[in-house]
């Protein structure tokens, strides 16, 4: 029998992606954490679990040694809702098995994975239940099988879920691991757990066969998040649960006392974070009882970071599309929930809570009239998910009426999430698989491209006007002579910014013009004196002639003095003298 003290383990994260769950970088998923904590407590010394990720493996050859040379080597991936990603690229099916080959010790695979595998992670595809070849599949929680398969010596294990007191420990133990992340400690957001499972049953949803919601308490969330911010994290997200609201309920009822204790607590042990947001937030808790859901929603607009969201499963606005798939709330309802949220919590810092929505990055001031050009503190988001059975033309429809309503109505939502349905074994969708997603391919398209031109665009200039000021933009990648880059957050706007600066630098960044789902900003504040000719062009009111004056007649005393008209604005994001707190490359 195998001593866990001599045992090498090696943890490889090929990402996560579930309906209240992120793993892709730059998020790190509860998984890895959990595992590494729960080895730990079956006696696994720290320093003999190594942590790598899918990218790193592709990146460097030479880490695919530890994958060989384990003792234990533990496979963590998933994807159960497609998505498009920019900070990593989840594992493909040929790549695990890969793993499953190289590794000379025993292996183990778990996660969502469990659910199924595809030929690729994509919408609009069905799954089966596969090994990969691996000498294990954790068919409930994979930390709890990491557990007792060392705890065995490696001989194996019975499936099963960790209960609250596993979870409890294993959460905190395992913090440490988040120090080999390769984005460890700067671009880096770690998911919180507060719960899993659902109460309610919606037709193609995983989350459900997680049983009714587990929830764990304030003071176990807020000790891991302590021991995250002990590493070096400070950046978070409140994601892993189907609903913030009921958090420390009966599953369906808000509880703003828990809410309180949550957010408080986190903010006592890391009082420097830079990031505090949350994911989802159930549409029909906020119409069922909207006094006490107002209460949680102001909590959670005190205490956290503009820019936040609480995702909406509104999933279809097409009544014969709910009922034939059990969805819970419907368009009215969704529509009121969405009109709450923006009153609680869409207001911008500056501005009194309570006030919302402030659609105006102008009326946005402090107690001594300065101008506060942030994001909204808190906005709904919405899903909506085609291929689900009973879907017609009509669907298509109601959906884009449903958003049209809303921009009409002057609300706010800072994104909409259109994606096709995937078909996994144990959800009623099984049955019907991907043949309507496949059937309507092609309407799905053109629809999804109307809705980016009709309801995005204007919906984004709305909710980040010219002016909005981005703090600590991270600069990711070049395309076509201009960098991107993201905040870290949830659903972060992907900004583009004139010229190739230097990756991996972080900058405050003002917005200047807007796409469907991405926006044009320039360093903030802008040194007139010093900016780029392209730089100068990109603000609204500044073409190429006018640009050209300005840098032939530099420098300038004041912006005042600039050969620019008055209706330009530039007093909202320029200066005449480089500032040394501004970030700006």
């Amino acid at each position: 029998m195998t001593d866990p003290e001599t045992v090498d383990v090696t943890l490889v994260d090929g990402y996560v992606d579930e309906p209240a769950h992120f793993g892709v970088p730059p998020y790190v998923s509860t998984y890895p954490r959990y595992t590494a904590g729960a080895l730990v407590d079956a006696g696994v010394p720290e320093e003999q679990i190594t942590y790598h990720t899918i990218d790193e493996l592709r990146e460097d050859r030479s880490k695919w040694l530890d994958v060989e040379e384990a003792d234990l080597m533990v496979y963590i991936g998933g994807m159960t809702v497609p998505g498009k990603y920019v900070g990593g690229t989840p594992a493909e099916p040929d790549e695990v098995r890969e793993l499953a080959w190289t590794a000379n010790g025993t292996s183990v695979m778990g996660g969502p994975v469990r659910f199924g595998v595809g030929e690729e992670n994509a919408g609009a595809t069905e799954t089966e239940r596969k090994n990969l070849d691996f000498d294990f599949l954790a068919m409930a929680d994979v930390e709890a099988a990491a557990h007792d398969l060392v705890r065995s010596g490696l001989e194996g294990f019975n499936d099963r879920y960790r209960d609250v007191a596993e979870v409890d420990r294993w959460a905190s133990m395992g913090a440490f691991v988040v120090e080999q992340h390769p984005n460890h400690p700067h671009y880096l957001i770690a998911e919180l757990e507060t719960s899993r499972g659902c109460a309610y049953r919606c037709s193609f949803c995983t989350e459900p066969m997680y049983g009714d919601p587990d929830f764990r308490t304030p003071p176990s969330v807020v000790s891991e998040v302590d021991a995250l911010s002990d590493r070096g994290v400070a950046h978070f997200r409140i994601g892993r649960q189907a609903d913030i609201l009921a958090y420390g309920g009966d599953g369906e009822k808000p509880n703003p006392a828990a809410l309180e204790q949550l957010y408080a607590g986190i903010r006592e042990v890391a009082p420097d974070l830079e990031t505090l947001h949350l994911d989802n937030m159930n549409p029909i808790t906020v119409v069922k009882w909207p006094e006490l859901a107002r209460e949680g929603i102001r909590t959670i607009a005190k205490y956290n970071t503009p820019g936040d969201t609480a995702a909406f499963g509104l999933e279809s606005a097409d009544p014969v599309v709910q009922e034939a798939n059990e969805l819970n709330v419907t368009a009215e309802e969704c529509f009121r929930a969405v009109e709450i949220v923006n009153e609680e919590a869409g207001w911008r810092p500056g501005k009194e809570p309570g006030t919302g929505p402030s659609t105006d990055v102008a009326t946005g001031a402090d107690a001594a009239g300065a101008r506060s050009p942030r994001l909204p503190k808190l906005l709904p988001g919405i899903n909506l998910l085609h291929g689900l059975d009973g879907e017609t033309e009509e669907t298509y429809e109601l959906n884009k009426q449903f958003l049209e309503r809303v921009l009409d109505e002057g609300l706010m939502l800072r994104r909409v999430n259109i994606r096709q349905v995937m078909a996994f074994e144990g959800t009623d969708m099984a049955e019907t698989g991907a043949s309507i997603a496949l059937d309507h391919k092609r309407q799905f398209k053109a629809y999804k491209r109307e809705v980016r031109e009709t309801v995005d665009n204007p919906m984004l200039q709305r909710v980040a006007p010219v002016g909005t000021v981005l703090p600590d933009v991270h600069f990711e990648y070049h395309q076509d002579g201009r960098t991107f880059g993201r905040q870290l957050g949830t659903y972060p706007l992907l900004v583009g910014i004139p010229g190739e600066r230097e990756l991996g630098r972080v900058a405050d960044v003002a917005i200047v013009d807007h796409g469907y789902r991405s926006v044009t900003g320039v360093p903030y504040p802008l040194d007139v004196n010093a900016a780029s000719m392209d730089e100068l062009t990109a603000i609204p009111g500044i073409g190429s002639g006018t640009a050209g004056d300005v840098l032939v007649n530099r420098p300038y005393e004041s912006t005042a003095d600039l050969p620019v008209d008055a209706d330009v604005g530039l007093e909202g994001f320029a200066t005449t003298s480089r500032s040394e707190s501004s970030g700006s490359p």
